[in-house]
This record gives structure tokens, C-alpha cells and sequence, in this order.
């Protein structure tokens, strides 16, 4: 759902800025900054979020901060990289909040996951032993029915896997650069890497090679 640019306002002026500044000033400047930002913004968090209503919602309330604090800017930064900022500590609080509850340490991630994919002695369980895929990974993608098979089995990945698996391998980001857009540790996002391609791996086998 859009929501209009606002921010609290006494006497036409807004709250924390001074006297001197116009808020039909601020808000035309707001305007521009919309139009020529604002789509980038929501792609770029698009690539993070994978949810086109969160993705809008967070790059709205990107504008309103960027309103209620447009004094402290005063131009002394790229008004892009000012507003790139906002969206990032956005993004970031919102999966701190999501998955707030979900964290957990390197060393206990995933014990009971991995416990259903291999046994005691660290060998396959057979009914999760991988498939033979031929040595047609290459060729599978120029399969147009077996990307909507690959689609569908990342939109099945929880939210912060399909992320960290979307910017490593579809933007080709590097670890460090994802762990501090994710707000995650280096730790975390290797073993949430593990787990997203061992998911990956098993739904593509039921829904491809088995069928």
C-alpha cells in the first residue's frame, strides 16, 4: 500500500528543522529526489527483500526519515548515497526484527536440518543422496521449464536464505558485503548458504529429475 511523504509539522514548519527552512522547499526537493531515485531503490531492495510490498513499504519510510531529518543533510553528501544509507539501516532493521527471535549461533545452526540429509557417520542418507545430474547443469538453464522449476524452488527458501542465495549468486556480491546488508555474520552466512543449496538441491530432484 503507497502512503504520501510526510513527517510531523507545527505551525507549516517541520518538527527539528529550523524556521528558516520552507516546507514547500523540503518537499519539492523530496519530490525531485522521488523521481529520480525511488526506482532504484526499490529494485535495489527488491534484491534483498524479495517482497515487492516490503521493498515499497521500506523505501517510503526511507523518504519520511530522509524528510524528518532533511536538515541535518544541508548537501554535504550525494543526496543518492544519503537516501542508499537510510534504505540500507531499513533494511537492516527490518531483518534484525524479523529474524530476531531465529538467530542462533554458527555451531547450533541447522543440527536437526542436516540430521534429515546425513547420518551419524557423515554419509548421504539414501533417500537424500543427490541425484545424478548428468554434467548438464549448463544446459539445464537453457531449459525454459526447468527455470520455472528453479523459480519455484527459491521462492520456497525462507526469506533470509533466498536473499543471501540471490545476491552471492545471481549479483555476484562478495561474503563480507552480503553479511553487513543482511546483518548477519560471516559465520552464519556460510552455513545459511549450505542449507539453502542442500533445499535447493532436493526440491529440484523431486520436482525435475524425479517427475
Amino acid at each position: 500500500m503507497k502512503r504520501e511523504i510526510c513527517a510531523p509539522i507545527k505551525n507549516g514548519i517541520f518538527i527539528g528543522m529550523n524556521t528558516t527552512t520552507n516546507i514547500d522547499s523540503a518537499h519539492a526537493t523530496l519530490n525531485l529526489w522521488v523521481q529520480e531515485f525511488a526506482p532504484s531503490m526499490r529494485a535495489w531492495a527488491m534484491r534483498r527483500i524479495n517482497d515487492k510490498e516490503v521493498a515499497e513499504d521500506l523505501v517510503q519510510d526511507t523518504f519520511v526519515a530522509a524528510l524528518q531529518s532533511f536538515q541535518s543533510f544541508e548537501g554535504k553528501s550525494n543526496p543518492k548515497t544519503w537516501l542508499f544509507s537510510i534504505l540500507k539501516h531499513k533494511i537492516l532493521d527490518y531483518f534484525r526484527k524479523k529474524y530476531k527471535q531465529n538467530y542462533v549461533l554458527a555451531g547450533d545452526l541447522g543440527k536437526g536440518f542436516f540430521e534429515g540429509f546425513f547420518n551419524r557417520n557423515s554419509s548421504w542418507n539414501e533417500n537424500k543422496k543427490p541425484q545424478n545430474w548428468d554434467g548438464h547443469e549448463t544446459e539445464l538453464l537453457d531449459d525454459e521449464n526447468f527455470r520455472a522449476v528453479l523459480k519455484l524452488c527459491m521462492k520456497l527458501l525462507p526469506e533470509l536464505w533466498l536473499s543471501a542465495v540471490s545476491l552471492k549468486y545471481l549479483e555476484e556480491k562478495k561474503g563480507p558485503e552480503i553479511c553487513e546488508d543482511l546483518g548477519i555474520s560471516q559465520a552464519n552466512f556460510w552455513q545459511i548458504l549450505h542449507r539453502a543449496k542442500l533445499q535447493l538441491r532436493e526440491c529440484i530432484n523431486n520436482e525435475w529429475f524425479v517427475k
